[in-house]
């Protein structure tokens, strides 16, 4: 599944879901607050979360007095999502490389490398004129992505992990474009063969989003290197969390 739409498939799977769930939520809600203390959004600002899932981090945000709208490519993710609406919390399953509500939001934000799966650079091009699209005039964009220096020299080549009696068999590995990371599913309860999902994801570098973001009329005001919103550093930082606006 390692065809142009493999996030299509991937992220719509139980398996996705069940490797995934132990993700630290602590941290990201930490870092979710942190985030929103800094940017010191109006009480009832208009937010849009771009690849929410299951809108987990949607909710926290419509917790703290947001308006937010979640949206993703998962018909899935979007179902679950739904069962949580409310007045001020709103989910849509939708493909960012579309457009989507024109000068709707205050805030845009794509949490967690939810960026980078698509197959060319004019569909990346597409999904962040979207999200320009999607921003009133000095509206804030913030994009959380890996750091690709700090991730070359980091990547673990192979791991094994298990969850309810399925066993996930990972190798990574990377190219000069792109980070993979082959996902081998060993499921006793199924009697078909394994299952095998590939991931890929771009390395863009901050020169990359900075000339991306330009193009759509949006200029880089901040970027930060980890989820204590420390100082970027191109080689020490784990994360480049990039903060934009709408000029």
């Amino acid at each position: 599944m390692q065809g142009k739409s493999w996030f299509r498939d991937w992220f719509n799977s139980d398996y996705y879901h069940l490797l995934y769930q132990h993700r630290d939520e602590q941290e990201a809600m930490d870092f979710i607050r942190k985030l929103i203390d800094h940017l010191q959004p109006a009480k009832g600002a208009t937010m849009v979360d771009f690849a929410c899932g299951k809108g987990r981090h949607s909710k926290a945000l419509a917790d703290m007095g947001f308006d937010v709208t979640g949206i993703d490519l998962s018909a899935s993710s979007i179902e679950e999502a739904k069962q949580d609406e409310w007045e001020h919390l709103h989910f849509y399953q939708h493909d960012m490389r579309l457009p989507f509500c024109i000068n709707c939001f205050d805030f845009a934000f794509n949490f967690f490398t939810s960026f980078g799966y698509f197959r060319t650079r004019r569909e990346h091009d597409n999904a962040i004129r979207t999200i320009a699209q999607s921003l009133r005039k000095n509206g804030v964009f913030v994009i959380d992505y890996l750091n690709v220096h700090y991730t070359e020299e980091r990547l673990e080549k192979t791991m094994t992990a298990t969850a309810e009696d399925i066993t996930f068999h990972i190798t990574k590995w990377q190219d000069e474009e792109h980070f993979f990371k082959q996902i081998q599913v060993s499921d006793a309860a199924q009697s078909s063969p394994k299952h095998l999902y590939t991931e890929r994801v771009a390395k863009f570098s901050l020169g990359d989003f900075t000339d991306m973001l330009s193009y759509q009329g949006m200029q880089v005001q901040e970027v930060f290197g980890d989820y204590q919103l420390n100082r970027y550093d191109v080689r020490k930082s784990p994360r480049m969390i990039i903060v934009a606006k709408k000029l």
